[in-house]
């Protein structure tokens, strides 16, 4: 089952992007700035910050995640995102004769699908299981699927955030790593609330959809609402 926890993060992330953004234009010193900045004035300028496009500030806020119970299929996808630091379970030093394995929904709704799905699996675990005896690990893991369960740690800024958000909530986004990403905002929403306040897909932080002809539909519909 798909977890996600945030375990870390840049303290009171807002104020640091904030105090980043105001030392440009003062003389004070950063220290002093984090420390004067009211709440009121922090939210204000992250704010602006944010609705102008000015994000290089927002690279000081970090966010670090713990997920679990996914599939190599997401995390392929997930390290395309390369303003981003990862670390993976190895399939080259951690045993995986027994792994778990995710099905995706449409696989698991339908009987004759999911039993193919799971005659193959099981194939799979044997092929391995058989090979590891035979020659190294490393080697073995060629057989494993891209439905294995694995586990990541995931640690990205603030402005890389905002992008990941925008192409991996897009209804367009494959289910796994779109459920993915809609936990991870809700999460860092909790911590920083103006920066994140309107992330998601493009067709709602900028008005506009990039998919074509493949557009969901949504555009049409936040379009109307205006």
């Amino acid at each position: 089952m798909l977890k996600v926890e945030l375990l870390s993060h840049t303290p009171d992330p807002e104020r640091t992007i904030a105090s980043a953004a105001r030392l440009c234009y003062s003389s004070r010193d950063g220290e002093q700035l984090y420390k004067d900045l009211s709440n009121k004035e922090v939210v204000k300028l992250v704010k602006r910050l944010r609705d102008m496009g000015h994000l290089s500030t927002f690279e000081h806020a970090s966010f670090t995640f713990a997920i679990s119970g996914v599939s190599r299929v997401l995390t392929h996808q997930l390290v395309r995102h390369r303003i981003a630091s990862y670390s993976q379970r190895s399939q080259r030093y951690v045993n995986e004769t027994n792994f778990e394995f995710i099905t995706p929904k449409t696989v698991e709704k339908d009987e004759k699908a999911k039993k193919i799905f799971d005659d193959f699996m099981q194939k799979a675990k044997q092929t391995y299981q058989k090979l590891v005896e035979i020659v190294p690990q490393e080697d073995a893991r060629y057989v494993l699927p891209n439905a294995t369960e694995t586990k990541i740690i995931v640690t990205m800024n603030a402005r890389s955030l905002l992008h990941f958000f925008e192409v991996r909530c897009c209804n367009r986004a494959q289910l796994e790593i779109r459920t993915l990403a809609n936990k991870m905002l809700k999460l860092v929403r909790a911590v920083a609330p103006t920066v994140f306040s309107s992330a998601g897909p493009t067709c709602v932080t900028k008005g506009i959809c990039n998919e074509g002809s493949l557009s969901c539909g949504r555009i049409k519909e936040l379009k109307k609402k205006q």
